[in-house]
């Protein structure tokens, strides 16, 4: 049986190894950190790492979002994103054009896997990524 995550289960810092797979087209991993860092209403999320390209020099990346304590999550800007389900599983979210189904898979807890399959007339493409916690600050 399946455990049910909650917000606290992702505060701290974990190591981020992600895949990014077009359908056509060369792909691109990037390697990095992750950190939730606790707010007043949940959680701040900032990963910062390495992104590789084929055919360009790496470069770093950063992306930002907003926890609550639903698992809901937000944008930067305060757009919502979608939710994380608690037990694992999908959930959507749409950018028109485009449409975004992410699974969320805790099997391996601590270690966990978030992918996302995007599709639409703009995007085709694949992207895995897996958490580790990291026990040294």
């Amino acid at each position: 049986m399946p455990t049910e995550r909650t917000l606290a289960d992702f505060a701290g810092l974990w190591v981020i190894e992600r895949a990014i797979v077009p359908r056509q087209g060369s792909a691109a991993q990037f390697m990095g950190k992750a950190e939730w860092t606790p707010t007043a209403d949940g959680l701040d999320y900032i990963e910062t790492g390495t992104l590789h390209m084929e055919g360009a020099p790496p470069m770093q990346a950063e992306r930002r979002y907003r926890w609550t304590r639903d698992l809901s999550v937000y944008f930067d800007d305060g757009r919502f994103f979608h939710k994380v389900p608690a037990f694992g599983g999908r959930t959507p979210h749409f950018c028109d054009p485009d449409t975004y189904v992410g699974t969320y898979d805790f099997g391996e807890w601590p270690d966990f896997t978030v992918s996302w399959d995007v599709r639409g007339p703009r995007k085709d493409y694949q992207m895995i990524s897996t958490f580790t916690r990291r026990a040294d600050p």
